[in-house]
């Protein structure tokens, strides 16, 4: 038996980061990967696939340069081999500089391999058992693939298979009308081919408000993609052009199927059970404020604990988690105010809560919209689609949440981020003299329009 001071099961955006701190303390860690340090943002998430987004948004473009002035002749043509292998890339660029930061780390051990308890202080790999006092799972997730009439029947691609795709499919269709089908959506509608998206639910991006939502499906749907929401009775089968997708209302022919219906944690296989691990009904590692498994010594960090589904969460996990053991500080996972983005173009930023949520709540609140029409940015970069949101508390005069769709709206957002997190009541804010001209100058605009509902 080998004995660490921990173990580090999962080489994602909070474990490698979290071993690295406690090295520098001087422990003796042992970082386990089954497949590629990294986790899903390196290897198959953000950094391959905004590289694609690049390459979509290049291509849009140039098609549509004549509007700038400039005119290119021909056709525009994509070399999908060159696309996949630029975004091929940027993945091992980031993959080759975490193995070359570990490897010059005294007391780091990587190890690859399948990691399973045997104990609540015991894992087994390779044959091998390991011990340690502390124990920290950053083993991510992986996509949910739905039982559905004829899927086995078919070749479909996920969120991680898509992006070895070295041709451009005739039409694809795209199954799951949230987040990662939406970016795979458009980004292949640029690329040169038709696109249908397929949505149970009754609207695309199904966590926004109705407004966000609806604005969502008309730049989708002003680029030529299909749209189908409320969609039941989903099935495939074979057919001498490819795949067709039926569904209580519409038969479409496509060449190739994203599925897209979610993820779930990859905790079914690290025998939990053995360390008296606790999980929720989806499989999500349950975790205090303080991200401690039920088992003493045992703490969950990233997707697998279902307290956040990003890079930027699970590294914040990092910090919580280093900050509480090995700075003596007392951080919280619920003093995070939730921030995200959708990698549409143009992107939608967002911070806390939705007006919905603020309706239900009870409190007595404020809102403001604005259309991106009315920023000079928006108008000189002839890209005026979307627009920004605001709600705040009328009461406290603290912005509760916020929408930016439009164009910079992922990187806009984050001015309201740090306001909200600063605990910067709106009327201060109102006060900032913001660059001229930028998007982010119609923030004080937009919070003086703040009206009760």
């Amino acid at each position: 038996m080998k004995s660490f001071d921990a173990i580090v099961i999962g080489a994602g955006q909070a474990g490698p980061f979290l071993a690295a701190r406690m090295v520098e303390k001087g422990m003796k860690v042992a970082l386990i990967e089954r497949k590629f340090l990294g986790g899903t943002c390196v290897n198959a998430g953000c950094m391959p696939t905004k590289t694609l987004v690049a390459s979509a948004r290049a291509a849009h473009v140039a098609r549509n340069g004549a509007v700038y002035g400039v005119n290119l002749q021909g056709e525009i043509a994509i070399d999908m081999k060159v696309v996949k292998a630029r975004a091929e890339t940027v993945t091992m660029n980031a993959r080759n500089g975490l193995i070359g930061w570990f490897a010059g780390m005294d007391g780091m051990t990587v190890i690859y391999g399948h990691a399973r308890f045997e104990g609540p202080k015991t894992v087994g790999v390779n044959g091998e058992t390991l011990t340690a006092p502390r124990i920290f799972l950053n083993v991510g997730a992986r996509p949910v693939i739905p039982d559905l009439p004829g899927i086995n029947d078919i070749d479909y691609l996920t969120s991680t298979s898509i992006i070895d795709l070295d041709t451009l499919p005739r039409h694809l269709a795209v199954i799951g009308g949230s987040y990662i089908g939406l970016e795979f959506a458009q980004m292949y509608r640029r690329f040169g081919a038709e696109v249908s998206v397929i949505e149970h639910g009754p609207k695309l991006a199904s966590r926004e408000d109705e407004d966000i939502s609806d604005a969502i499906a008309d730049v989708l749907r002003s680029e030529g993609i299909d749209i189908h929401t409320g969609a039941s009775d989903i099935a495939f089968a074979r057919s001498s052009h490819g795949i067709t997708v039926a569904t209580d209302s519409a038969r479409i022919d496509a060449s190739h199927v994203l599925i897209a219906t979610g993820r779930k944690p990859n905790t079914d296989d690290l025998g939990l059970d053995a360390a008296g691990i606790i999980t929720d009904k989806h499989g999500y590692i349950t975790v205090d404020d303080r991200l401690a498994t039920n088992v003493d010594g045992i703490w969950a960090l990233g997707d697998c604990n279902g307290r956040g589904a990003f890079t930027h969460t699970s590294y914040n996990d990092f910090e919580i988690a280093a900050a509480n053991l090995l700075d003596g500080d007392d951080r919280k996972v619920s003093s995070r105010i939730l921030a995200y983005a959708l990698y549409i173009d143009p992107p939608l930023g967002r911070v806390g809560i939705t007006e919905k949520q603020a309706r239900a709540s009870g409190r007595k609140i404020m809102i403001s919209t604005r259309p991106m029409s009315r920023v000079g940015r928006a108008n000189e970069r002839g890209e005026t689609k979307g627009f920004m949101k605001v709600i705040a508390d009328a009461e406290t005069k603290k912005i509760l949440g916020a929408a930016i769709l439009g164009i910079e709206g992922d990187e806009v957002i984050h001015g309201i981020i740090d306001a909200m997190n600063a605990g910067t009541t709106y009327p201060a804010l109102q006060w900032s003299v913001p660059i001229h001209p930028t998007v982010s100058e119609l923030i004080p605009t937009l919070l003086g329009d703040l009206k009760p509902v």
